[in-house]
C-alpha cells in the first residue's frame, strides 16, 4: 500500500518577490517626420500585439506615431490534451493571482515605454492612451497611477477597474477627458456594462463622451478616425 504524500501548507508570510529582467515586446507603427500624435494601443485578453496592431490602421496617418505593448503573460490558448504546437498563443496583462505585483509590473513596463518611445518626442506631442477590453483596466490604471504624461483616454468595450477611486483621481482624469466606447453588437456587453462605466464618470463630476458605433467586440475604423481628429 502507497503511504499518503505529506502536504506542506504554504502561508503568504513565506512568499518572496524578486524583481529580475525582462523583455517586453511591442509594435511600433508609424513615426516618421514630426510626430504630433502619440497613440499607446493596449490589447485585450488573449491577443497579442501584432494581431491587434492589425486592427489600427485607421491610426497610421502622418504624424501620428502607434505603440501597441504586449502583455509580459503568455498562454497557449487549448486544453492540455491539444497539441500545443499548433495552438495559438495568447497574453494577459494579469490574473486575480499576486495582482499586485502584476498591477506594479505592467505599469513599471509602461512607464518604461513611454520613456523610451514617447518622452524623447518633447512635449509637443498628444499622448492618446486607448484600452480594448481587458486593456481597459490595464490602461486607466497606468494612466493613473503611472508616471507618464497621458492627455487622453479612451475606454473601448471594457469595464472601468473597480478598485481604483475615480473621485480622488478626478482631476487627471478631467484632463483626459475620457471616451468610452462599446459596439451595438458588443457579444460581451453585459460584462462591460457601459451603463455602469457611465455612471461611475457622472458620480465622479468627470466629464465624458460616450460613442456607440454598428458592430461587435472589435474596433471600428471609422470610429477610430473620429477620435483621432479631435
Amino acid at each position: 500500500m502507497t503511504a499518503p504524500r505529506a502536504r506542506l501548507t504554504v502561508t503568504p508570510d513565506q512568499e518572496r518577490h524578486l524583481t529580475v529582467r525582462r523583455s517586453a515586446r511591442y509594435v511600433r507603427l508609424g513615426g516618421a517626420g514630426e510626430v504630433r500624435d502619440v497613440w499607446v494601443c493596449i490589447h485585450g485578453y488573449g491577443q497579442l500585439a501584432r494581431r491587434f496592431a492589425r486592427d489600427l490602421g485607421a491610426l497610421v496617418v502622418p504624424g501620428c506615431l502607434v505603440l501597441v505593448p504586449e502583455a509580459l503573460n503568455r498562454f497557449y490558448q487549448a486544453t492540455p490534451s491539444d497539441d500545443h504546437r499548433a495552438a495559438p498563443v495568447g497574453a494577459t496583462w494579469m490574473t486575480r493571482e499576486d495582482r499586485e505585483s502584476e498591477i506594479a509590473d505592467y505599469v513599471a513596463y509602461l512607464d518604461a515605454l513611454y520613456a523610451a518611445e514617447v518622452a524623447p518626442l518633447g512635449p509637443g506631442a498628444r499622448v492618446t492612451a486607448l484600452g480594448f477590453s481587458q486593456g481597459v483596466t490595464t490602461t486607466v490604471r497606468w494612466s493613473l497611477l503611472g508616471a507618464s504624461r497621458v492627455d487622453r483616454l479612451v475606454c473601448w468595450a471594457g469595464a472601468l477597474p473597480h478598485d481604483i477611486d475615480l473621485a480622488a483621481h478626478a482631476d487627471r482624469l478631467r484632463a483626459m477627458r475620457p471616451a468610452v466606447v462599446i459596439g451595438n453588437r458588443d457579444e460581451f456587453a453585459d460584462w462591460a456594462s457601459v451603463e455602469a462605466q457611465v455612471k461611475r464618470l457622472d458620480d465622479a463630476g468627470i466629464a465624458h463622451s460616450l460613442h456607440r458605433f454598428e458592430g461587435t467586440h472589435t474596433l471600428d475604423d471609422a470610429l477610430l478616425t473620429e477620435l483621432a481628429a479631435r
